[in-house]
């Protein structure tokens, strides 16, 4: 007989009473059939005589037995999702059953032969749990067919805790493992075949995967690294699951699968970090960090938190920023059960007397000064802006900390610094500078900084742009096919930086180990292979995605430095060094900026250019000045 879609259709779609009625019904039928099957095959006979008293003591089974069923939640079990739970609450139910029919046998005094209640166990389990079992298997395997195949790499804990995982997932099925280890390469884990990785291609084919899912447990971020490099070179995607100490806190879920993060190419293994460094400017102490809604100005925040401030003041300009970070923190602080005074305040890091006045009212004793304009193209585009809030809002803070009696102030800064070829980088140096002379001019407050490189993630950040134009089909837009880069992570950098600001002594310049450099072409055609595509070139012109190089923007290296000489020394932090280079006494550097201030003033921009360059900050300005307003200027005059 043709088994009607439509039908099957219906039962599989119909409401969860309706579902649990014709369950109900279905064993209202086959209980009574059970014992019949039961007591005919104990006589050898199938026709058998049912005396009044066997049909009281059937009839007495079955509705006791429905009642067990229901109590014991074998009609909560969706049919499609039974699993073993489900099968001993229907093993513990028929048990039940069959001493129910002992005693009610007893009571009627039908006298059932005692062999036949044994073989009711059998009859009732067979044909109460078959066909679920069947329903199962076929309703499994109607939803196979919509399902995506997909290999799991990894046939250890977590991957075979992801596969079971996918047997109810509507998204993807599990079809074979992938495995380095030789001693489970051919064995059969949940039905499922280990492969040896080398063969990824050709099952990918045979069972027309296009995805692969990374189940690597607790694999080094260097072994990761390797081993996504090495799938990559195939025309499969990339997935991961969350790594084991997120599923095990809570934090996520195995079946939360996600593309591969871009930092899981870095291959930085994580450096335990050293907890008297991290406490030593922030526990029991009020902390401000100023830029606090910023990409990295947030994530100081949410270390700092964890440190335990007794205050923690976010000073921020933008409004909506501030509002987001304020809420995650209390969030946070109220998850954790934490009496921790937040204090969000909307302001401008330009305002000396305003600074001067938050710092003595709340008694502040720790600053990250992380308020700065980064984006290159951005400040070459508007020159005064940028050295104002780049330098003077980072002297008007320092100066406002040196009155309140802060004890250590810690600037972020950039490896755009080093040796400039913009007007944000300048902007950095000459802050750098200013409170290098600060910090000869007096001691009671400590201020050092920390220089590192690009940040995974943040605004501005190539990452998040390639993640989209791939997603829009392309291209991927480079400027310069050698450009290189450092990367590193936000959460990294925010714990180093808190590191090594504790271990400033006054006008300390620390710069952090940003590992090896990337060349961003090569990152842009990683991020094209993991995403499951191919580069469209000459050679290959029905590739997916092309790459086209647009040209170095206004102010753009081909390549950063973190290091103005050699002269450079370890810490006793691994990945946090110091570097020992020629400032400016306080005297000369005050005459700086107040001829800086002057001309930004009565914006000139020419010669706000012309101070730069003569500065002691190494910059090596690059083409005509693109400031948009100065050249606007330059039109309207000529015309």
């Amino acid at each position: 007989m043709r088994r009607d879609p439509y039908m099957l259709n219906y039962l599989l779609n119909a409401p969860r009473p309706t579902k649990r009625l014709i369950t109900l019904l279905y064993d209202a039928l086959i209980i009574p059939l059970a014992i019949y099957c039961a007591l005919a095959l104990r006589h050898g006979e199938l026709l058998i005589t049912i005396t009044p008293q066997t049909a009281t003591t059937i009839l007495a089974t079955t509705f006791i037995t429905l009642g067990i069923f229901t109590r014991t939640g074998l009609y909560r079990a969706v049919i499609r999702y039974m699993a073993s739970k489900a099968f001993s609450s229907l093993a513990l139910g028929i048990t039940l059953s069959a001493l129910v029919l002992a005693t009610s046998s007893f009571i009627t005094q039908a006298n059932l032969p005692r062999s036949s209640i044994i073989i009711y166990w059998f009859t009732a389990f067979t044909l109460l749990g078959g066909p679920r079992i069947f329903i199962r298997n076929i309703v499994n395997q109607l939803n196979n067919v919509k399902k995506e195949a997909v290999l799991v790499y990894g046939a250890g804990n977590q991957g075979i805790a992801l596969t079971s995982a996918l047997s109810n997932s509507e998204q993807y099925r599990a079809v074979a493992f992938l495995d380095d280890n030789h001693k489970k390469q051919k064995m059969l884990i949940q039905g499922l075949k280990v492969h040896t990785p080398n063969n990824i291609t050709a099952l990918a084919e045979s069972h027309n995967v296009k995805k692969v899912l990374l189940a690597l447990g607790n694999a080094s971020s260097v072994q990761r690294k390797q081993l996504i490099e090495r799938i990559s070179n195939t025309k499969l995607e990339i997935l991961t699951t969350p790594a084991v100490q997120d599923i095990i806190s809570g934090k996520a879920k195995i079946e939360e699968i996600k593309e591969i993060e871009i930092e899981d190419l870095l291959g930085r293994d994580c450096v335990i970090p050293d907890q008297t460094l991290l406490s030593s400017n922030i526990q029991e102490k009020v902390v401000l960090v100023t830029g606090a809604g910023g990409s990295i100005g947030s994530e100081l925040c949410r270390q700092i938190i964890k440190l335990k401030p007794t205050k923690l003041l976010l000073l921020e300009l933008n409004e909506f920023s501030l509002y987001s970070i304020e809420q995650e923190l209390n969030n946070y602080c109220q998850a954790q059960k934490l009496n921790i005074a937040i204090v969000s305040i909307l302001g401008s890091v330009q305002k000396q007397n305003r600074l001067t006045t938050i710092f003595k009212t709340f008694k502040v004793e720790t600053i990250y000064h992380a308020a700065a304009y980064k984006h290159v193209p951005m400040v070459e585009h508007n020159v005064v802006e940028g050295v104002r809030n780049n330098v003077f809002g980072t002297w008007y803070c320092a100066e406002a900390a040196i009155s309140a009696d802060v004890k250590s102030f810690v600037l972020i800064s950039t490896d755009k610094a080093v040796r400039p070829t913009n007007v944000m980088g300048t902007s950095k140096r000459l802050a750098e500078l200013v409170l290098q002379a600060l910090a000869q001019r007096q001691t009671a407050t400590r201020f050092c900084m920390v220089r590192f490189g690009n940040v995974l993630g943040s605004s501005g950040s190539v990452v998040p742009l390639f993640h989209k134009q791939i997603k829009q089909g392309g291209p991927i837009t480079v400027t310069h096919p050698d450009i290189i880069r450092y990367f590193m992570t936000i959460p990294e950098a925010a714990m180093l930086v808190i590191q090594a600001g504790s271990m400033g002594k006054g006008g300390d310049v620390f710069v952090l180990d940003m590992g090896e450099p990337v060349k961003i072409t090569a990152l842009a055609q990683k991020m094209i292979r993991l995403s499951g595509l191919t580069e469209k070139t000459d050679s290959e012109p029905n590739g997916d995605i092309e790459i086209q190089f647009s040209g170095l923007r206004p102010g753009e290296k081909l390549y950063e430095e973190l290091l103005i000489g050699e002269n450079v020394e370890g810490t006793s932090h691994k990945r946090i060094m110091t570097a020992n280079e020629v400032h400016l006494n306080w005297p000369e550097t005050h005459n700086l900026l107040n001829h800086l201030d002057k001309v930004c003033h009565e914006f000139k921009v020419d010669e706000v250019i012309n101070l730069l360059l003569e500065a002691p900050a190494a910059f090596n300005k690059q083409g005509n000045n693109p400031d948009w307003v100065y050249n606007q200027n330059i039109k309207n005059g000529a015309n």
